[in-house]
């Protein structure tokens, strides 16, 4: 398959808006599936963990490939639930554009708000597509509406829905002015005809709508339109792909993927619309050996480089690597360097995945999504490639778990096991944590919320069969500095008979909100060599990680070495290491420390009769409301609660409510606990 040939895409949306549904259409419609699956009898290919069936929501990134025509499509259905936004972050990293999702009833919701801004922020290319057009209360017009308002996106419809709830029967193609309709056992027939002169009017003023909008990208367009003359459809096509490429346009479609309207003209806009791997912009690395930043295109005859993306358990074949090749060509039984670890690996097998099933291939080539089997030291993040082109891509970031739980097995022959499951995890998801509290000497296990953690235990006790008791939820707080502080630290102590002798100054000052911990050395290596300057920032790194309060770890810290005194005889990097560590302690004991609690940004759908108790219980929950937004049979209330305060609140919210409020939560920042 030609790079030019391949599409990257991920589905993406709020909870139930249908990504998955939509997903199990596109798989059925392109061969893949011989049959529908459906989320709600548990049946959907792309939701195969034994929870997400049980549970009817999508929890990790499912990636699948399938062929529309003559295009590859590498599809990734992405979780609509904000605790498991790490599957988002990770899977847009990869991908080349993206299809959001959107309930015609419910707009852009709090989710899609989150993982739409999470693509601005990769520069991912996206086409919206407007599901649910057959549900009662469905609105296109207030869909594209709130798209331009609460996205800050430029949507443009390239289809109007011939009629809406019960009355829903197909869309108009605004391109080539044609009504197309479904027909058949699952919609597999799909028919065109001219527009019923009924509906010509508003057909025709919103092709006139979308030529007026595109001619602001081609001035061939602009000239056709002023004129007056038809403009040809192949200049549409290709202004719109444009547009959309440079982010500038987001293409909307119109569909009900339940009843199998709408998916296969979804799929056109997927080829005709989003980038092949060739389309987007050079990807950076760093040369290591260099020590420069390069640019990486996606050549199959060049350098392997690849990004591991993802892992994942297997209970047959051990761990799958998921991985994207950016450049270069990955072959089956080659060994590779992982770059970051500059450890070799051998790529046992490689594997196309489709949702849990595997279909073996001899290679990758750059622009591909595939499987490596057989890697034991890379972990997510890491790139691989080789030794003669030591280029490390830019490593992901994913947000800190917010949430812990004590747990420990119910028996000795337990706690191996128990052990070995957490490291799984620990591999498989970066945002669960396990950690041993010192003191009590329990593990914490970390993560971004009550139902991230609920799964997550569900999956230990469940299907890995560790019979292990479970605590109640911890807040996992954090610790730092108000005011600066200057501070000398000497560190002098006899070892084997040998003198270890270290004095050094550092400023330790409160970082910005959100910036995280910062070491800098204002000394030159005349004035102390380079070695014992990264001892000291291995020291003051490794005292981030417990405060002097509560032994929580330090954020937002700003540490400078200032000074530093030492003597050829007697220094060592022992010396200088726990000199930094002892200064940065005592520092930070002079620096006012104070404790931090995690506050959540709280986003809160209510019937309109309920919303004076609902911002009443939040206020008694010790949340600030911060606006309110109203539609037609609803209130949306989003604030900020302390996530302490937020342990059993969907039970609240739904007595109060009569079991009609819903909310989602993700965390915004610390403050000082108050």
């Amino acid at each position: 398959m030609a790079i030019k040939g391949l599409r990257n895409i991920g589905i993406m949306a709020h909870i139930d808006a249908g990504k998955t549904t939509t997903s199990e259409r596109i798989l059925f419609y392109t061969g893949k599936t011989h049959k529908i699956g459906e989320v709600d009898s548990g049946s959907a290919t792309m939701d195969w963990m034994e929870q997400e069936q049980d549970r009817g929501i999508t929890i990790t990134s499912a990636a699948t490939t399938c062929l529309w025509h003559d295009w590859q499509i590498n599809l990734i259905d992405t979780p609509g639930h904000v605790d498991f936004t790490a599957e988002v972050e990770r899977s847009l990293r990869v991908l080349d554009g993206a299809v959001g999702v959107f309930s015609a009833v419910d707009g852009v919701e709090p989710q899609s708000e989150t993982v739409w801004h999470q693509a601005d922020r990769y520069k991912v290319p996206r086409i919206a597509y407007v599901n649910k057009m057959d549900r009662v209360g469905a609105d296109f017009a207030m869909v594209l509406a709130e798209i331009h308002s609460k996205l800050g996106a430029y949507p443009l419809a390239v289809q109007l829905p011939i009629g809406s709830e019960n009355s829903f029967e197909g869309v108009i193609d605004l391109l080539t002015l044609e009504e197309l309709r479904w027909t058949g056992q699952d919609g597999t027939e799909m028919l065109r005809s001219s527009v019923d002169p009924s509906r010509a009017p508003a057909a025709l003023e919103a092709r006139d709508a979308l030529i007026d909008g595109l001619s602001a990208f081609s001035d061939e367009m602009t000239e056709l339109y002023l004129e007056g003359t038809e403009v040809p459809l192949h200049l549409i096509k290709a202004t719109l792909r444009h547009a959309v490429l440079d982010l500038k346009v987001v293409p909307v479609f119109a569909g009900a993927s339940l009843r199998n309207i709408g998916v296969q003209p979804l799929l056109d806009g997927i080829i005709d619309y989003l980038p092949s791997p060739e389309d987007v912009p050079p990807f950076r690395g760093y040369h290591q050996k260099q020590e420069k930043e390069v640019e990486v295109t996606p050549d199959s005859a060049g350098n392997l480089l690849a990004l591991v993306f993802k892992i994942q358990n297997d209970p047959q074949s051990g761990l799958y690597s998921y991985v994207r090749v950016y450049s270069g060509t990955l072959k089956s039984g080659s060994q590779v360097l992982n770059i970051g670890k500059k450890k070799r690996e051998r790529v046992n097998r490689l594997l196309r995945m489709h949702a849990n099933r595997t279909e073996a291939v001899d290679s990758l080539a750059a622009g591909d999504i595939g499987v490596i089997v057989g890697l034991k030291e890379s972990q997510t993040g890491d790139t691989l490639g080789m030794e003669n082109y030591p280029v490390l891509l830019e490593q992901m970031q994913f947000p800190q778990p917010v949430i812990s739980v004590a747990i420990e097995p119910q028996s000795t022959e337990e706690a191996g096991k128990l052990a070995t499951v957490l490291s799984t995890l620990m591999l498989e998801d970066p945002t669960f944590l396990v950690k041993e509290d010192k003191e009590t000497g329990q593990t914490l296990i970390s993560g971004m919320g009550e139902l991230h953690l609920d799964v997550l235990i569900t999956r230990i006790t469940k299907e890995f069969r560790v019979k292990a008791r479970v605590g109640n939820p911890q807040v996992s707080y954090r610790e730092t500095v108000v005011i600066p502080v200057v501070h000398t630290e000497v560190f002098d102590r006899v070892l084997a008979n040998k003198p270890n002798h270290a004095q050094i100054t550092l400023e330790v000052k409160p970082g910005a909100r959100g910036s995280g911990n910062a070491f800098r050395s204002q000394l030159p290596r005349t004035t102390l060599p380079q070695l014992f300057q990264e001892a000291v920032e291995r020291g003051v790194r490794g005292a981030f990680t417990s405060g002097v309060l509560f032994g929580y770890p330090m954020i937002d810290v700003d540490v400078t070495l200032t000074a530093a005194r030492y003597d050829e005889l007697t220094a060592s990097e022992f010396a200088f290491e726990a000199a930094g560590s002892l200064g940065f302690d005592n520092a930070a004991r002079k620096g006012s420390p104070v404790q931090l609690e995690p506050i959540m940004k709280v986003t809160i759908l209510c019937p309109r009769e309920f919303v004076g108790e609902v911002v009443g219980y939040l206020s008694q929950k010790g949340g600030i409301v911060h606006s309110m937004d109203s539609q037609a049979t609803r209130e949306i209330v989003h604030g900020e609660v302390p996530m302490v305060k937020m342990f059993g609140f969907t039970t609240g919210l739904r007595s109060m409510t009569q079991g009609r409020g819903t909310f989602s939560m993700e965390f915004s920042h610390f403050a000082p606990k108050s």
